[in-house]
C-alpha cells in the first residue's frame, strides 16, 4: 500500500493518514540547523508494512535537503540508520 506523506511544518511531524488513522514521525529543532527526530507512531493495525521506514525516510530526506544534522531520539530512527548507514553521516556528534 503506498502512502502519501505530508510535512506539517507548523505540527512539526510527517504524517500520513492510513486507514482514518495517523501515523506520524514528530521532530523538534533543539538547536539551529538540527532535527531531533523523537517520536513515530503507526496504527497497530497498520504496522508491518514498512510506514515506520516510508515516514522516517521523508524525514532523513528532508533533514539531509536542508542541510540539518538530525538526533536519533526516537529508536525507531536509530534502528532505521543502522540499516542504511548512508545516512549516518546525519547524526549529530555527541
Amino acid at each position: 500500500m503506498d502512502i502519501e506523506i505530508i510535512h506539517d511544518e507548523e505540527d512539526l511531524r510527517f504524517y500520513a493518514v492510513i486507514a482514518g488513522d495517523e501515523a506520524e514521525l514528530t521532530y523538534t529543532y533543539p538547536e539551529s540547523g538540527v532535527m531531533d527526530f523523537d517520536h513515530t507512531f503507526v496504527p497497530e493495525d497498520a504496522r508491518g508494512n514498512g510506514h515506520a521506514d516510508k515516514l522516517v525516510k521523508t524525514g532523513l530526506e528532508y533533514a539531509r535537503s536542508q542541510n540539518y544534522l538530525i538526533v536519533p531520539s526516537c529508536p525507531v530512527v536509530g534502528a532505521f540508520i543502522k540499516r542504511h548507514p548512508h545516512y549516518e553521516d546525519l547524526v549529530q556528534p555527541e
